[in-house]
């Protein structure tokens, strides 16, 4: 009964010292997912002016069909840039978007050639297992990214459209609703045409509506020349810091589940460890009274 005893408060202290480490865990990405949350809005302003003016653009009939395109060519090369984390102890938020971003892949791309492109290392590894043509990956984004800092990723993307490496780009990602909910999202992004702003899903989009409501100064053409690369970079980056933000709150609602479970343990184990005790004092009293009756006797 020691031995029992001694293994269950063994236990006792192990859990305890694993539901600081979670406990600390969670502060550390809350405080994280309140620093990139303040970071997007910013960014979200920028995206909406800078889609403001494509949107003219589009209503000006600067932008191409998809439709036209799709149809000079017999086959497509179509690339899918899948953001995951490096690191686990974020639930489910990895097999969240591996598991749709198959499942859309294999709707989608029912015929010619598809490439992945990774983002995170849980991803590329994955892909990798598959047997997938992964074209390009890159791992160690930072918890709250910059755009210099994924510079990189863009002009990477970017140049490889721009050099036909494929005719279209998806990004594939969990788009961040609130701290408790995210959803799935696969934005086409690359190219930028006006089938393309019609299919956004993003607020901006349904909100604001193709109006041509301002001039252009210089030509329209000239400023699309400048914009539209801005666009496709902005879009690229936003998906990366919204799937960022969607980890950081699924890794603290991780680590939150886990404290809780690890005092769900503990309080079980206290109850085991007390019973024990007290079965364990009465069956020493039970022992004495027996040899004090015996010695009376």
């Amino acid at each position: 009964m020691a031995e029992s005893m001694s293994d269950v408060q063994r236990r006792i202290v192990s859990t305890k010292n694993t539901r600081q480490i979670t406990t600390a865990m969670q502060m550390v990405q809350s405080s994280k997912l309140s620093q990139i949350q303040k970071a997007a809005v910013g960014y979200q302003d920028y995206v909406a002016k800078v889609k403001a003016v494509v949107m003219h653009l589009a209503k000006s009939h600067l932008l191409g069909d998809s439709s036209s395109d799709s149809q000079s060519k017999e086959s497509k090369k179509t690339a899918y840039l899948v953001i995951t984390s490096d690191r686990g102890m974020v639930g489910s938020y990895n097999s969240n978007v591996l598991r749709e971003a198959n499942a859309f892949i294999e709707q989608h791309n029912t015929d010619g050639e598809h490439m992945i492109l990774a983002v995170g290392g849980t991803g590329a590894d994955f892909y990798k297992k598959r047997g997938d043509n992964v074209a390009y990956e890159y791992r160690g984004v930072s918890d709250v990214p910059t755009f210099n800092e994924v510079r990189e990723i863009v002009k990477t993307v970017t140049s490889m459209y721009d050099n036909d490496v494929f005719d279209e780009l998806y990004v594939c990602y969990n788009h961040f609703v609130n701290r408790l909910v995210s959803r799935f999202r696969a934005d086409k992004m690359l190219p930028v045409d006006s089938e393309t702003l019609s299919n956004d899903s993003s607020e901006e989009t349904e909100t604001a509506p193709l109006t041509a409501s301002y001039d252009m100064e210089p030509s329209e053409k000239e400023v699309l020349a400048v914009v539209l690369p801005q666009y496709s970079e902005s879009l690229v980056f936003g998906a990366i810091l919204d799937a960022k933000t969607s980890e950081h709150a699924s890794s603290s609602n991780a680590m939150k589940s886990a404290s809780d479970n690890a005092t769900d343990l503990i309080g079980e184990l206290e109850l085991r460890y007390n019973r024990a005790r007290q079965a364990a004092i009465t069956t020493e009293i039970t022992e004495i009274t027996g040899g004090q009756e015996a010695l009376n006797n």
